[in-house]
């Protein structure tokens, strides 16, 4: 049975991660991983951070679809 929480292609899993820690800096939750570590975040820290990388890939994607246009 395939991973469900790896990306389809191998190579965008370091720019997601990449992606995860920006976003993290910009809701001010950097400090927080780094002193608490991944797994001691709660569950809200870590949707807001889930939540924001969807909306900036969401984003991405509109934009480069108007691009194209």
């Amino acid at each position: 049975m395939a991973d469900d929480h790896r990306p389809l292609l191998p190579q965008s899993e370091r720019a997601l991660d990449h992606l995860k820690y920006e976003v993290a800096e910009d809701l001010g939750l950097d400090d927080d991983i780094k002193e608490r570590g991944w797994g001691n975040m709660t569950t809200r820290e870590v949707g807001k951070i889930g939540g924001n990388m969807v909306k900036r890939l969401i984003r991405k994607a509109e934009q480069d679809l108007a691009e194209e246009d």
